[in-house]
């Protein structure tokens, strides 16, 4: 038998094998990434059937030591390669021009960079949320030297400047600027490279969950693998912008958490992982409670925590506790709010390393001569015109005290209450240098009586954990006049994250900005900012919602921080070339207009050089046979993945004619010409 026939037994007898496993086949064709994704995942029931048939185990494995040991990628790299696969698509493709060699990728010389289609977050560099639907994901082949190019700072265009006096046209920029780019926010990142690296201090993100449920409609129902390569390029080099005392978090939900944690610790360090928060999201409401005979309701986020290094300091967060504590029950009569500063007062100078004198102890128990005890429910009887016990009780918590158990503060107090009358007087410990407060009707014959005071408004708070259940998660669809139910995370969440990584004029980055929300918290936290969003609603939501922050707007946190409006900031966009053909051919809608784009692409736009252009046309068959949405995809491959946006080391070329303000603008950004940084 020929080889020929031999081979071509093999295929068919693969194929019999393949059939009996409907989720590989779209009508009659082989879905060959899904095949070779389970097969790398070692799918025991897939590699079961393939070897039980006897010419592909003989072709396709080897024996050692009675070992049956199965050649995985040379198998798919077969599947991959083999015209018997093809369907119209592939062969077009081919006919075209549009593999390498017969081969669609070519892992030995050269680099596959999913990405800026895919790997730009949205299907086919996708900018209006309206067009998000199932994942495509365009591979391109690029020579390692083309890699470096791609990813070379890119040329910015449509600079303007908001603040108080509204919008303006600028040629220069600082570092002091909060800045926002329109664009692939993998390339936008490498553009920042050279001015912020190692200057941002924190990085909040909040990526499409991977769900298809994102409220923006991002395409974000990728196959695990392709999200995670798409986050990887992202957080790879986003790590290498922050500085050395910087942090970075990023939200996610329970479908991808676990996969990107592991991604982080292999990006980040496993020794850097700090947390992973839960976060409530949601009231156990609405459509989720439909599900409870089958699942416990989802109502929290993670948020995972990393920082850069060991030089890391937290601000640590103190929140009110969710209910009072029943055992502070205790009122002192005569006892203002001018006395418990004064005690407060002393109390902290000697928690700073002052020590204490007879004088100072006086002055304390010359306070309690004049007090006398109540207790809370007589004190609030007296209250008629309060209905609100809750905040009655931490209005006077100053006043408001309970006891605790202490054998080593007993042993002070027996002491003085030999010669102090007073109900509470004060101890000094010579051991540990600190004051005590104490309550002299205990019981001499208990070894541990209830004698130290506790004030209530000292206990009101406790330290903030890894749970935040505490942030409100209703009545915020028009937070920041942004009108996102929810597309948008709520301003009291980014202040509790800025609160604690970042202090006054740090650099926060945001590079999934969406509506803006971390960037409006930065604004009136007083941090300086950067944002990337490619999306079209940049110019509809994300940008008029920061110039009513300018203004003074009084949603969201405003209040708490007594933001008043001021600030500005610069809004640019990516210089687009191949982009704008790639956003013309989402929007076709049929072949009329498809055809109308297919003329631009001929005059103007920058196309693969191996492409045979003759051959798209409605003249051609090939071209004529295949779907409206492959022929999309056809054309997103033909442009040249090199020329999405114009580099800044083309901005003097001629054929471009960039304007003398644009490129006063790029030289001034890209510190050139003499420029210095301010």
């Amino acid at each position: 038998m020929s080889d020929n026939k031999v081979e071509t037994e093999l295929l068919s007898q693969i194929k019999e094998v393949l059939l009996k496993f409907p989720k590989y086949w779209e009508k009659d064709v082989l879905l060959r990434n899904k095949v070779a994704e389970d097969l790398r995942n070692y799918n025991q029931e897939l590699i079961k059937a393939l070897l039980s048939n006897k010419l592909v185990k003989d072709t396709y494995s080897i024996t050692l030591d009675k070992i049956t040991i199965f050649k995985i990628e040379d198998f798919i790299s077969m599947l991959r390669y083999k015209n018997y696969w093809e369907n119209s698509y592939t062969k077009y493709t081919n006919e075209i021009g549009l593999t390498s060699e017969g081969k669609y990728l070519n892992y030995n010389t050269d680099v596959v960079l999913d990405f800026p289609h895919k790997d730009g977050i949205l299907e086919g560099g996708m900018t209006q949320e309206d067009l998000g639907k199932k994942e495509i994901f365009y591979h391109n082949v690029l020579a390692k030297e083309e890699i470096d190019t791609l990813l070379t700072p890119k040329t910015f265009k449509n600079t303007m400047k908001y603040d108080q006096y509204g919008k303006h046209y600028i040629t220069s920029f600082t570092g002091k600027d909060n800045l926002i780019i329109k664009g692939n926010n993998l390339i936008a990142l490498h553009s920042l490279k050279d001015k912020y690296a190692g200057k941002i201090k924190l990085i909040y993100i909040d990526p499409p969950y991977n769900t298809g449920n994102d409220s923006f409609k991002y395409n974000d129902r990728f196959s695990r693998s392709s999200w995670l390569t798409f986050m990887r390029n992202r957080l790879e080099f986003a790590f290498s912008l922050l500085s050395e005392d910087g942090s970075i978090f990023i939200q996610c939900d329970e479908n991808q958490q676990a996969y990107l944690k592991v991604l982080c610790d292999e990006i980040f360090g496993e020794e850097n992982f700090v947390n992973n928060i839960s976060v409530k999201m949601s009231e156990p409401s609405g459509t989720k409670m439909a599900h409870v005979s089958k699942r416990f309701s989802k109502m929290k986020e993670s948020i995972l925590l990393y920082k850069k290094s060991d030089f890391v300091n937290y601000n640590p967060i103190k929140i009110s506790k969710a209910e009072w504590d029943s055992e502070y029950n205790k009122f002192l009569l005569n006892f203002t709010r001018k006395d418990k500063d004064k005690i407060d007062e002393l109390v902290n100078k000697i928690s700073d390393g002052y020590i204490a004198t007879e004088e100072d102890i006086n002055c304390i128990d010359k306070i309690f001569e004049k007090v006398s005890l109540s207790s809370i429910s007589n004190e609030f009887k007296k209250e008629s015109n309060n209905t609100d016990y809750y905040n009655w009780l931490k209005e006077n918590s100053y006043r408001i005290f309970r006891t605790a158990a202490s054998s080593s503060v007993k042993r002070l107090a027996d002491l003085k209450r030999k010669i102090k009358q007073n109900t509470i007087f004060s101890v000094l410990s010579a051991r540990d240098g600190l004051l005590y407060l104490v309550i002299g009707d205990y019981s001499e014959a208990s070894r541990s009586p209830r004698v130290q005071v506790l004030f209530a408004e000292d206990y009101l708070t406790t330290y903030l954990g890894d749970f935040w259940g505490d942030i409100p998660t209703t009545g915020l669809e028009a937070e920041g006049n942004v009108e996102l139910k929810n597309g948008k995370k709520t301003e009291k969440l980014l202040k509790r994250i800025i609160e604690f990584s970042t202090n006054p004029n740090d650099i926060v980055l945001d590079f999934f900005m969406g509506s803006g929300t971390t960037q409006a918290v930065s604004m009136k936290m007083n941090r300086q900012f950067i944002g990337i969003e490619q999306m079209d609603y940049i110019n509809t939501v994300t940008v008029p919602r920061l110039q009513k922050v300018i203004k003074g707007e009084q949603s969201g946190i405003s209040k708490e921080v007594d933001w008043n409006g001021g600030g500005s900031f610069v809004y640019t966009e990516l210089f687009s070339l191949n982009d704008e053909y790639i956003k013309e051919i989402q929007i076709s809608k049929n072949e009329e207009d498809l055809e109308k784009v297919v003329s631009g692409m001929k005059e103007k736009a920058y196309l693969n050089f191996k492409v045979d252009l003759e051959k798209i046309s409605s003249k051609n068959e090939g071209y004529n046979n295949l779907l409206l949405e492959e022929k999309k995809e056809v054309l997103i491959q033909v442009l040249d993945m090199n020329q999405l946006y114009l580099g800044y080391s083309e901005i003097e070329d001629e054929q471009y004619d960039i304007s003398e303000g644009v490129k006063a603008f790029n030289h001034s950004f890209y510190q050139k010409e003499g420029v210095k940084d301010e």
